[in-house]
């Protein structure tokens, strides 16, 4: 089971002001190693990661599996929308949600990408995490996101 971090109340000026606060929160809490940060902003810079849906857009920043030391999710519902650039587009969009992915086996980020990528799709799900209160935030998010269906260990 990954280690959930949940972060609100928080500003960001630019999409590389919260993923080098990701980097340092994470590098804070002992769960990546000390390539994470730099890692995890290369990443972004040549496989962006800002998902357009329905009504509001996320990103799900993440980098390779070599950077973690356990697996965690860092959610942060930022007081502003954050401008990432698109994944499967040169536009940027207004992120309201960020979902970084610090997974130490590949195909098991890929499994927790394909699920947070289906459930996020949902706009009544997505509403949810946008306007829960902030101390409910984390349960919501582990009820309706990571104990939706139970996932296949990869081994």
């Amino acid at each position: 089971m990954s280690k959930l971090f949940v972060r609100t109340g928080i500003d960001f000026a630019t999409c590389q002001q919260a993923l080098a606060h990701i980097g340092e929160e994470m590098l804070a809490k002992g769960v990546v190693h000390t390539t994470y940060p730099a890692a995890l902003l290369e990443r972004e810079a040549v496989f962006p990661t800002g998902i357009a849906l329905e009504h509001h857009a996320v990103a799900i920043p993440h980098c390779e599996a070599i950077h973690a030391k356990e697996p965690a999710l860092y959610l942060i519902r930022p007081d502003r929308p954050v401008h990432f650039q698109q994944a499967d587009d040169d536009a940027e969009i207004a992120v309201s949600l960020i979902i970084a992915l610090i997974v130490e086996n590949p195909a098991a980020q890929l499994t927790l990408l394909r699920r947070l990528f289906s459930e996020l799709q949902n706009p009544t799900m997505l509403e949810a995490l946008l306007s829960a209160p902030d101390h409910q935030l984390g349960a919501l998010f582990e009820e309706a996101i990571l104990m939706a269906e139970p996932c296949k260990q990869a081994s």
